[in-house]
């Protein structure tokens, strides 16, 4: 089986013409490393890989395409597409990235491991994602559009966010009236919504899925901080929090509501007082993955595999649950798997 990776920011989808973020390289190769060290242990599978020029090039044993020139990756990425039988993208679902991988696999008549591309559709907006959510009974946190939203939602205080964002990325906290009035001004607010502020733990959950089913990985801490009115994230503890009855019931009626889930899906939500709150669903991998295999002792990438069969081949449950910690900032290059 020849499998084509596309991670997003350092396979060849940042600009061109200003430097890539090293936060988010770091990030990206964080994930790109775990998914190739898992998939490279599958008998029968053949990798390749776009690697930017910019970045120092991947190890050995990897098909490693360099991208020169990154206004022509679609392209590129497109003419792959056509020469595998599946596509795995590590994409943002910001301006429509993934969902636009989802359909390049469609167009080239190759398996997408990832979720449909309506289900990203949804699950790429916030509001749309709440909505969806919160029409099957489920307890996901409101998200209104700022631009539809001329006061916010209550007292406060509030989370702003890009409704197609990545991570933490321009999430700020808003403690009252004047800091909204402040920040609703400050420039351009289209695009993005408003939650209210849920006190808690920053949490997610770890699961696979398919046709309306889930298996839960692990329930996972988060390490959000705050640099003024900024949520930064920082890493986590993956297998942080006991896998609860509750947790695995939540991930079930997640997949439920979102059919079109497919393989690795992590959930974003906060451990409140009175049971968790859902904050959006990322439907691609997620930094938690590169702590699982250490985490569960499962190849996660061989469970999706075998979902992706007809028929399905569930995968067994994790050996065992040891918390891995992820510091994002203490990571270097050389470290990463």
């Amino acid at each position: 089986m020849r499998i084509l990776v596309c991670e997003f920011v350092t396979g060849g989808g940042m600009p061109p013409d200003q430097p890539i973020p090293a936060s988010l390289a770091r990030e990206g190769d964080l994930m790109l490393r775990a998914l190739l060290g898992d998939l490279a242990e599958v008998p029968g599978v053949e990798l390749v890989v776009t690697r930017d020029a910019r970045l120092a090039p991947l190890p050995p044993g990897v098909h490693s395409i360099t991208v020169r020139h990154p206004a022509e990756s679609w392209a590129l990425w497109g003419d792959l597409a056509r020469t595998v039988d599946a596509v795995w993208p590590i994409a943002p679902e910001t301006g429509g990235a993934l969902e636009r991988f989802s359909r390049l696999a469609e167009a080239a008549g190759c398996r997408a491991l990832n979720s449909r591309a309506d289900a990203v559709a949804v699950t790429a907006s916030k509001a749309a994602t709440a909505a969806a959510l919160s029409a099957a009974g489920l307890p996901a946190v409101p998200a209104r559009r700022v631009e539809n939203t001329r006061e916010p939602p209550g007292d406060g205080p509030w989370i702003v966010k890009p409704d197609d964002g990545a991570g933490c990325t321009d999430t700020r906290l808003l403690r009252d009236r004047t800091e909204w009035a402040r920040w609703r001004i400050g420039a351009d607010r289209t695009g993005f919504v408003v939650q209210p502020f849920i006190p808690g733990a920053p949490a997610s959950l770890s699961m696979l899925c398919r046709d309306g089913r889930a298996w839960l990985l692990s329930v996972n801490r988060q390490h959000v901080t705050m640099s003024g009115s900024a949520l930064v994230y920082r890493g986590g503890v993956v297998g942080g929090l006991p896998a609860t009855p509750e947790l695995s019931g939540l991930a079930q009626r997640i997949a439920a509501a979102l059919p079109g889930l497919f393989g690795y899906v992590g959930v974003d939500f906060i451990a409140a007082c009175d049971g968790p709150a859902i904050l959006e669903v990322n439907p691609r991998l997620t930094t938690s993955y590169a702590g699982l295999r250490r985490a569960t002792g499962l190849n996660v990438a061989a469970a999706v595999l075998g979902l992706a069969d007809d028929p399905p081949i569930a995968p067994p449950p994790p050996e065992r649950i040891e918390p891995v910690t992820l510091n994002l900032e203490a990571l270097e290059w050389e470290a990463v798997l």
